[in-house]
């Protein structure tokens, strides 16, 4: 029995050994034309505009995202469309993946506001990784139009100038929209657990009981605060915005320069930072989520403290007249 499992466990490191060897060999293959940046160029800020749709531009991020919902949402219909009652393949990894998602998000937000919230928090944390490991497959940012007038000819020249495809989030029109489309989520979320008078007095009102001058102190003082909460309350969608468009704008921009570094090396260089932002794209997604879900909890967490702190009067006054009757 010994040998039978070292002998697969050698089997599967072999086959893992060979799956990164594949892996390697198409990164190097492909490397010197997915990091091929322009000459002295870089990532540029603005994504150019390909084409319009009557007076709505399209430039290259919004049809990366159209591409990778579309392929994520066949995905998960493809892997659902015959559901058995013991999953397999693509069915257990869609379950594996939502039900690892919810349990991690009810262990931070708690059962009953995860279990209203997180078609949002899941959707928006697999939307985000989707679109970062989008953005590092080759063709992404190298395959476009570039041309240059030499003479008044156009001749062609190896620096792409409008690219077709661009990382979805190293736009920053692309993660401020996430980020706005949050904050309109959780201010429906707010009043709906707290009321309008409950959430204007979640910032403003003083907590704590206090009498005479103290309370009146108090008063003052949590306005302060509250106009303070107010403030980074609005600034949430913003450092959203470009915590996430400033990490994938930086690392795209590093594969770019690292290629630039040595150029008879342009093919090796970058392969490192090529496998780390992988891991960027994973913990980007993941920070974006955990912020978001914190912020829902922290404007949420009264309302469920009160709920519950009348469960438990409820209970008392029940075991009171329990013991009454006995």
């Amino acid at each position: 029995m010994i040998a039978l499992l070292h002998r697969r466990s050698t089997s599967t490191a072999g086959n893992a050994a060979r799956i990164f060897a594949l892996v390697f060999v198409f990164v190097f293959v492909t490397s010197g034309q997915a990091f091929a940046g322009g000459e002295g160029g870089g990532l540029p800020p603005d994504a150019p505009v390909l084409f319009n749709i009557g007076p709505l531009p399209v430039n290259n991020s919004m049809v990366v995202t159209w591409i990778v919902a579309a392929v994520v949402i066949i995905g998960v219909q493809r892997a659902m469309r015959r559901k058995q009652e013991v999953p397999l393949g693509g069915q257990n990894f869609v379950e594996w993946l939502v039900d690892g998602l919810h349990g991690f998000l009810s262990q931070i937000m708690g059962r009953d506001l995860a279990k209203n919230t997180f078609w949002f928090f899941g959707t928006i944390f697999l939307f985000i990784l989707a679109t970062n490991w989008a953005a590092l497959l080759p063709g992404v940012g190298t395959i476009g139009f570039s041309s240059q007038e030499v003479e008044g000819s156009r001749v062609f020249t190896h620096h792409v100038e409008k690219p077709l495809f661009r990382g979805a989030n190293a736009d920053l029109n692309m993660t401020s929209a996430m980020a706005v489309t949050f904050f309109f989520w959780w201010v429906i979320w707010a009043l709906k657990s707290n009321g309008p008078v409950g959430f204007f007095k979640h910032i403003f009102a003083p907590k704590g009981k206090s009498e005479g001058v103290m309370k009146v102190m108090m008063i003052v003082i949590f306005a302060i605060v509250g106009v303070l909460e107010v403030v980074s309350i609005l600034f949430r969608p913003v450092s959203l915005s470009f915590r996430l468009y400033g990490n994938v704008y930086a690392g795209e921009t590093m594969l770019e320069s690292m290629q630039g570094l040595v150029p008879w090396l342009g093919w090796l260089i970058p392969v490192p930072f090529y496998f780390m932002e992988l891991l960027v794209g994973l913990v980007q997604a993941l920070v974006f989520m955990l912020l978001t879900s914190v912020f829902t909890l922290l404007i949420c967490e009264h309302h469920e403290e009160h709920r519950h702190d009348e469960h438990g009067d409820d209970h008392g006054h029940g075991g009171e007249k329990k013991a009454d009757a006995h």
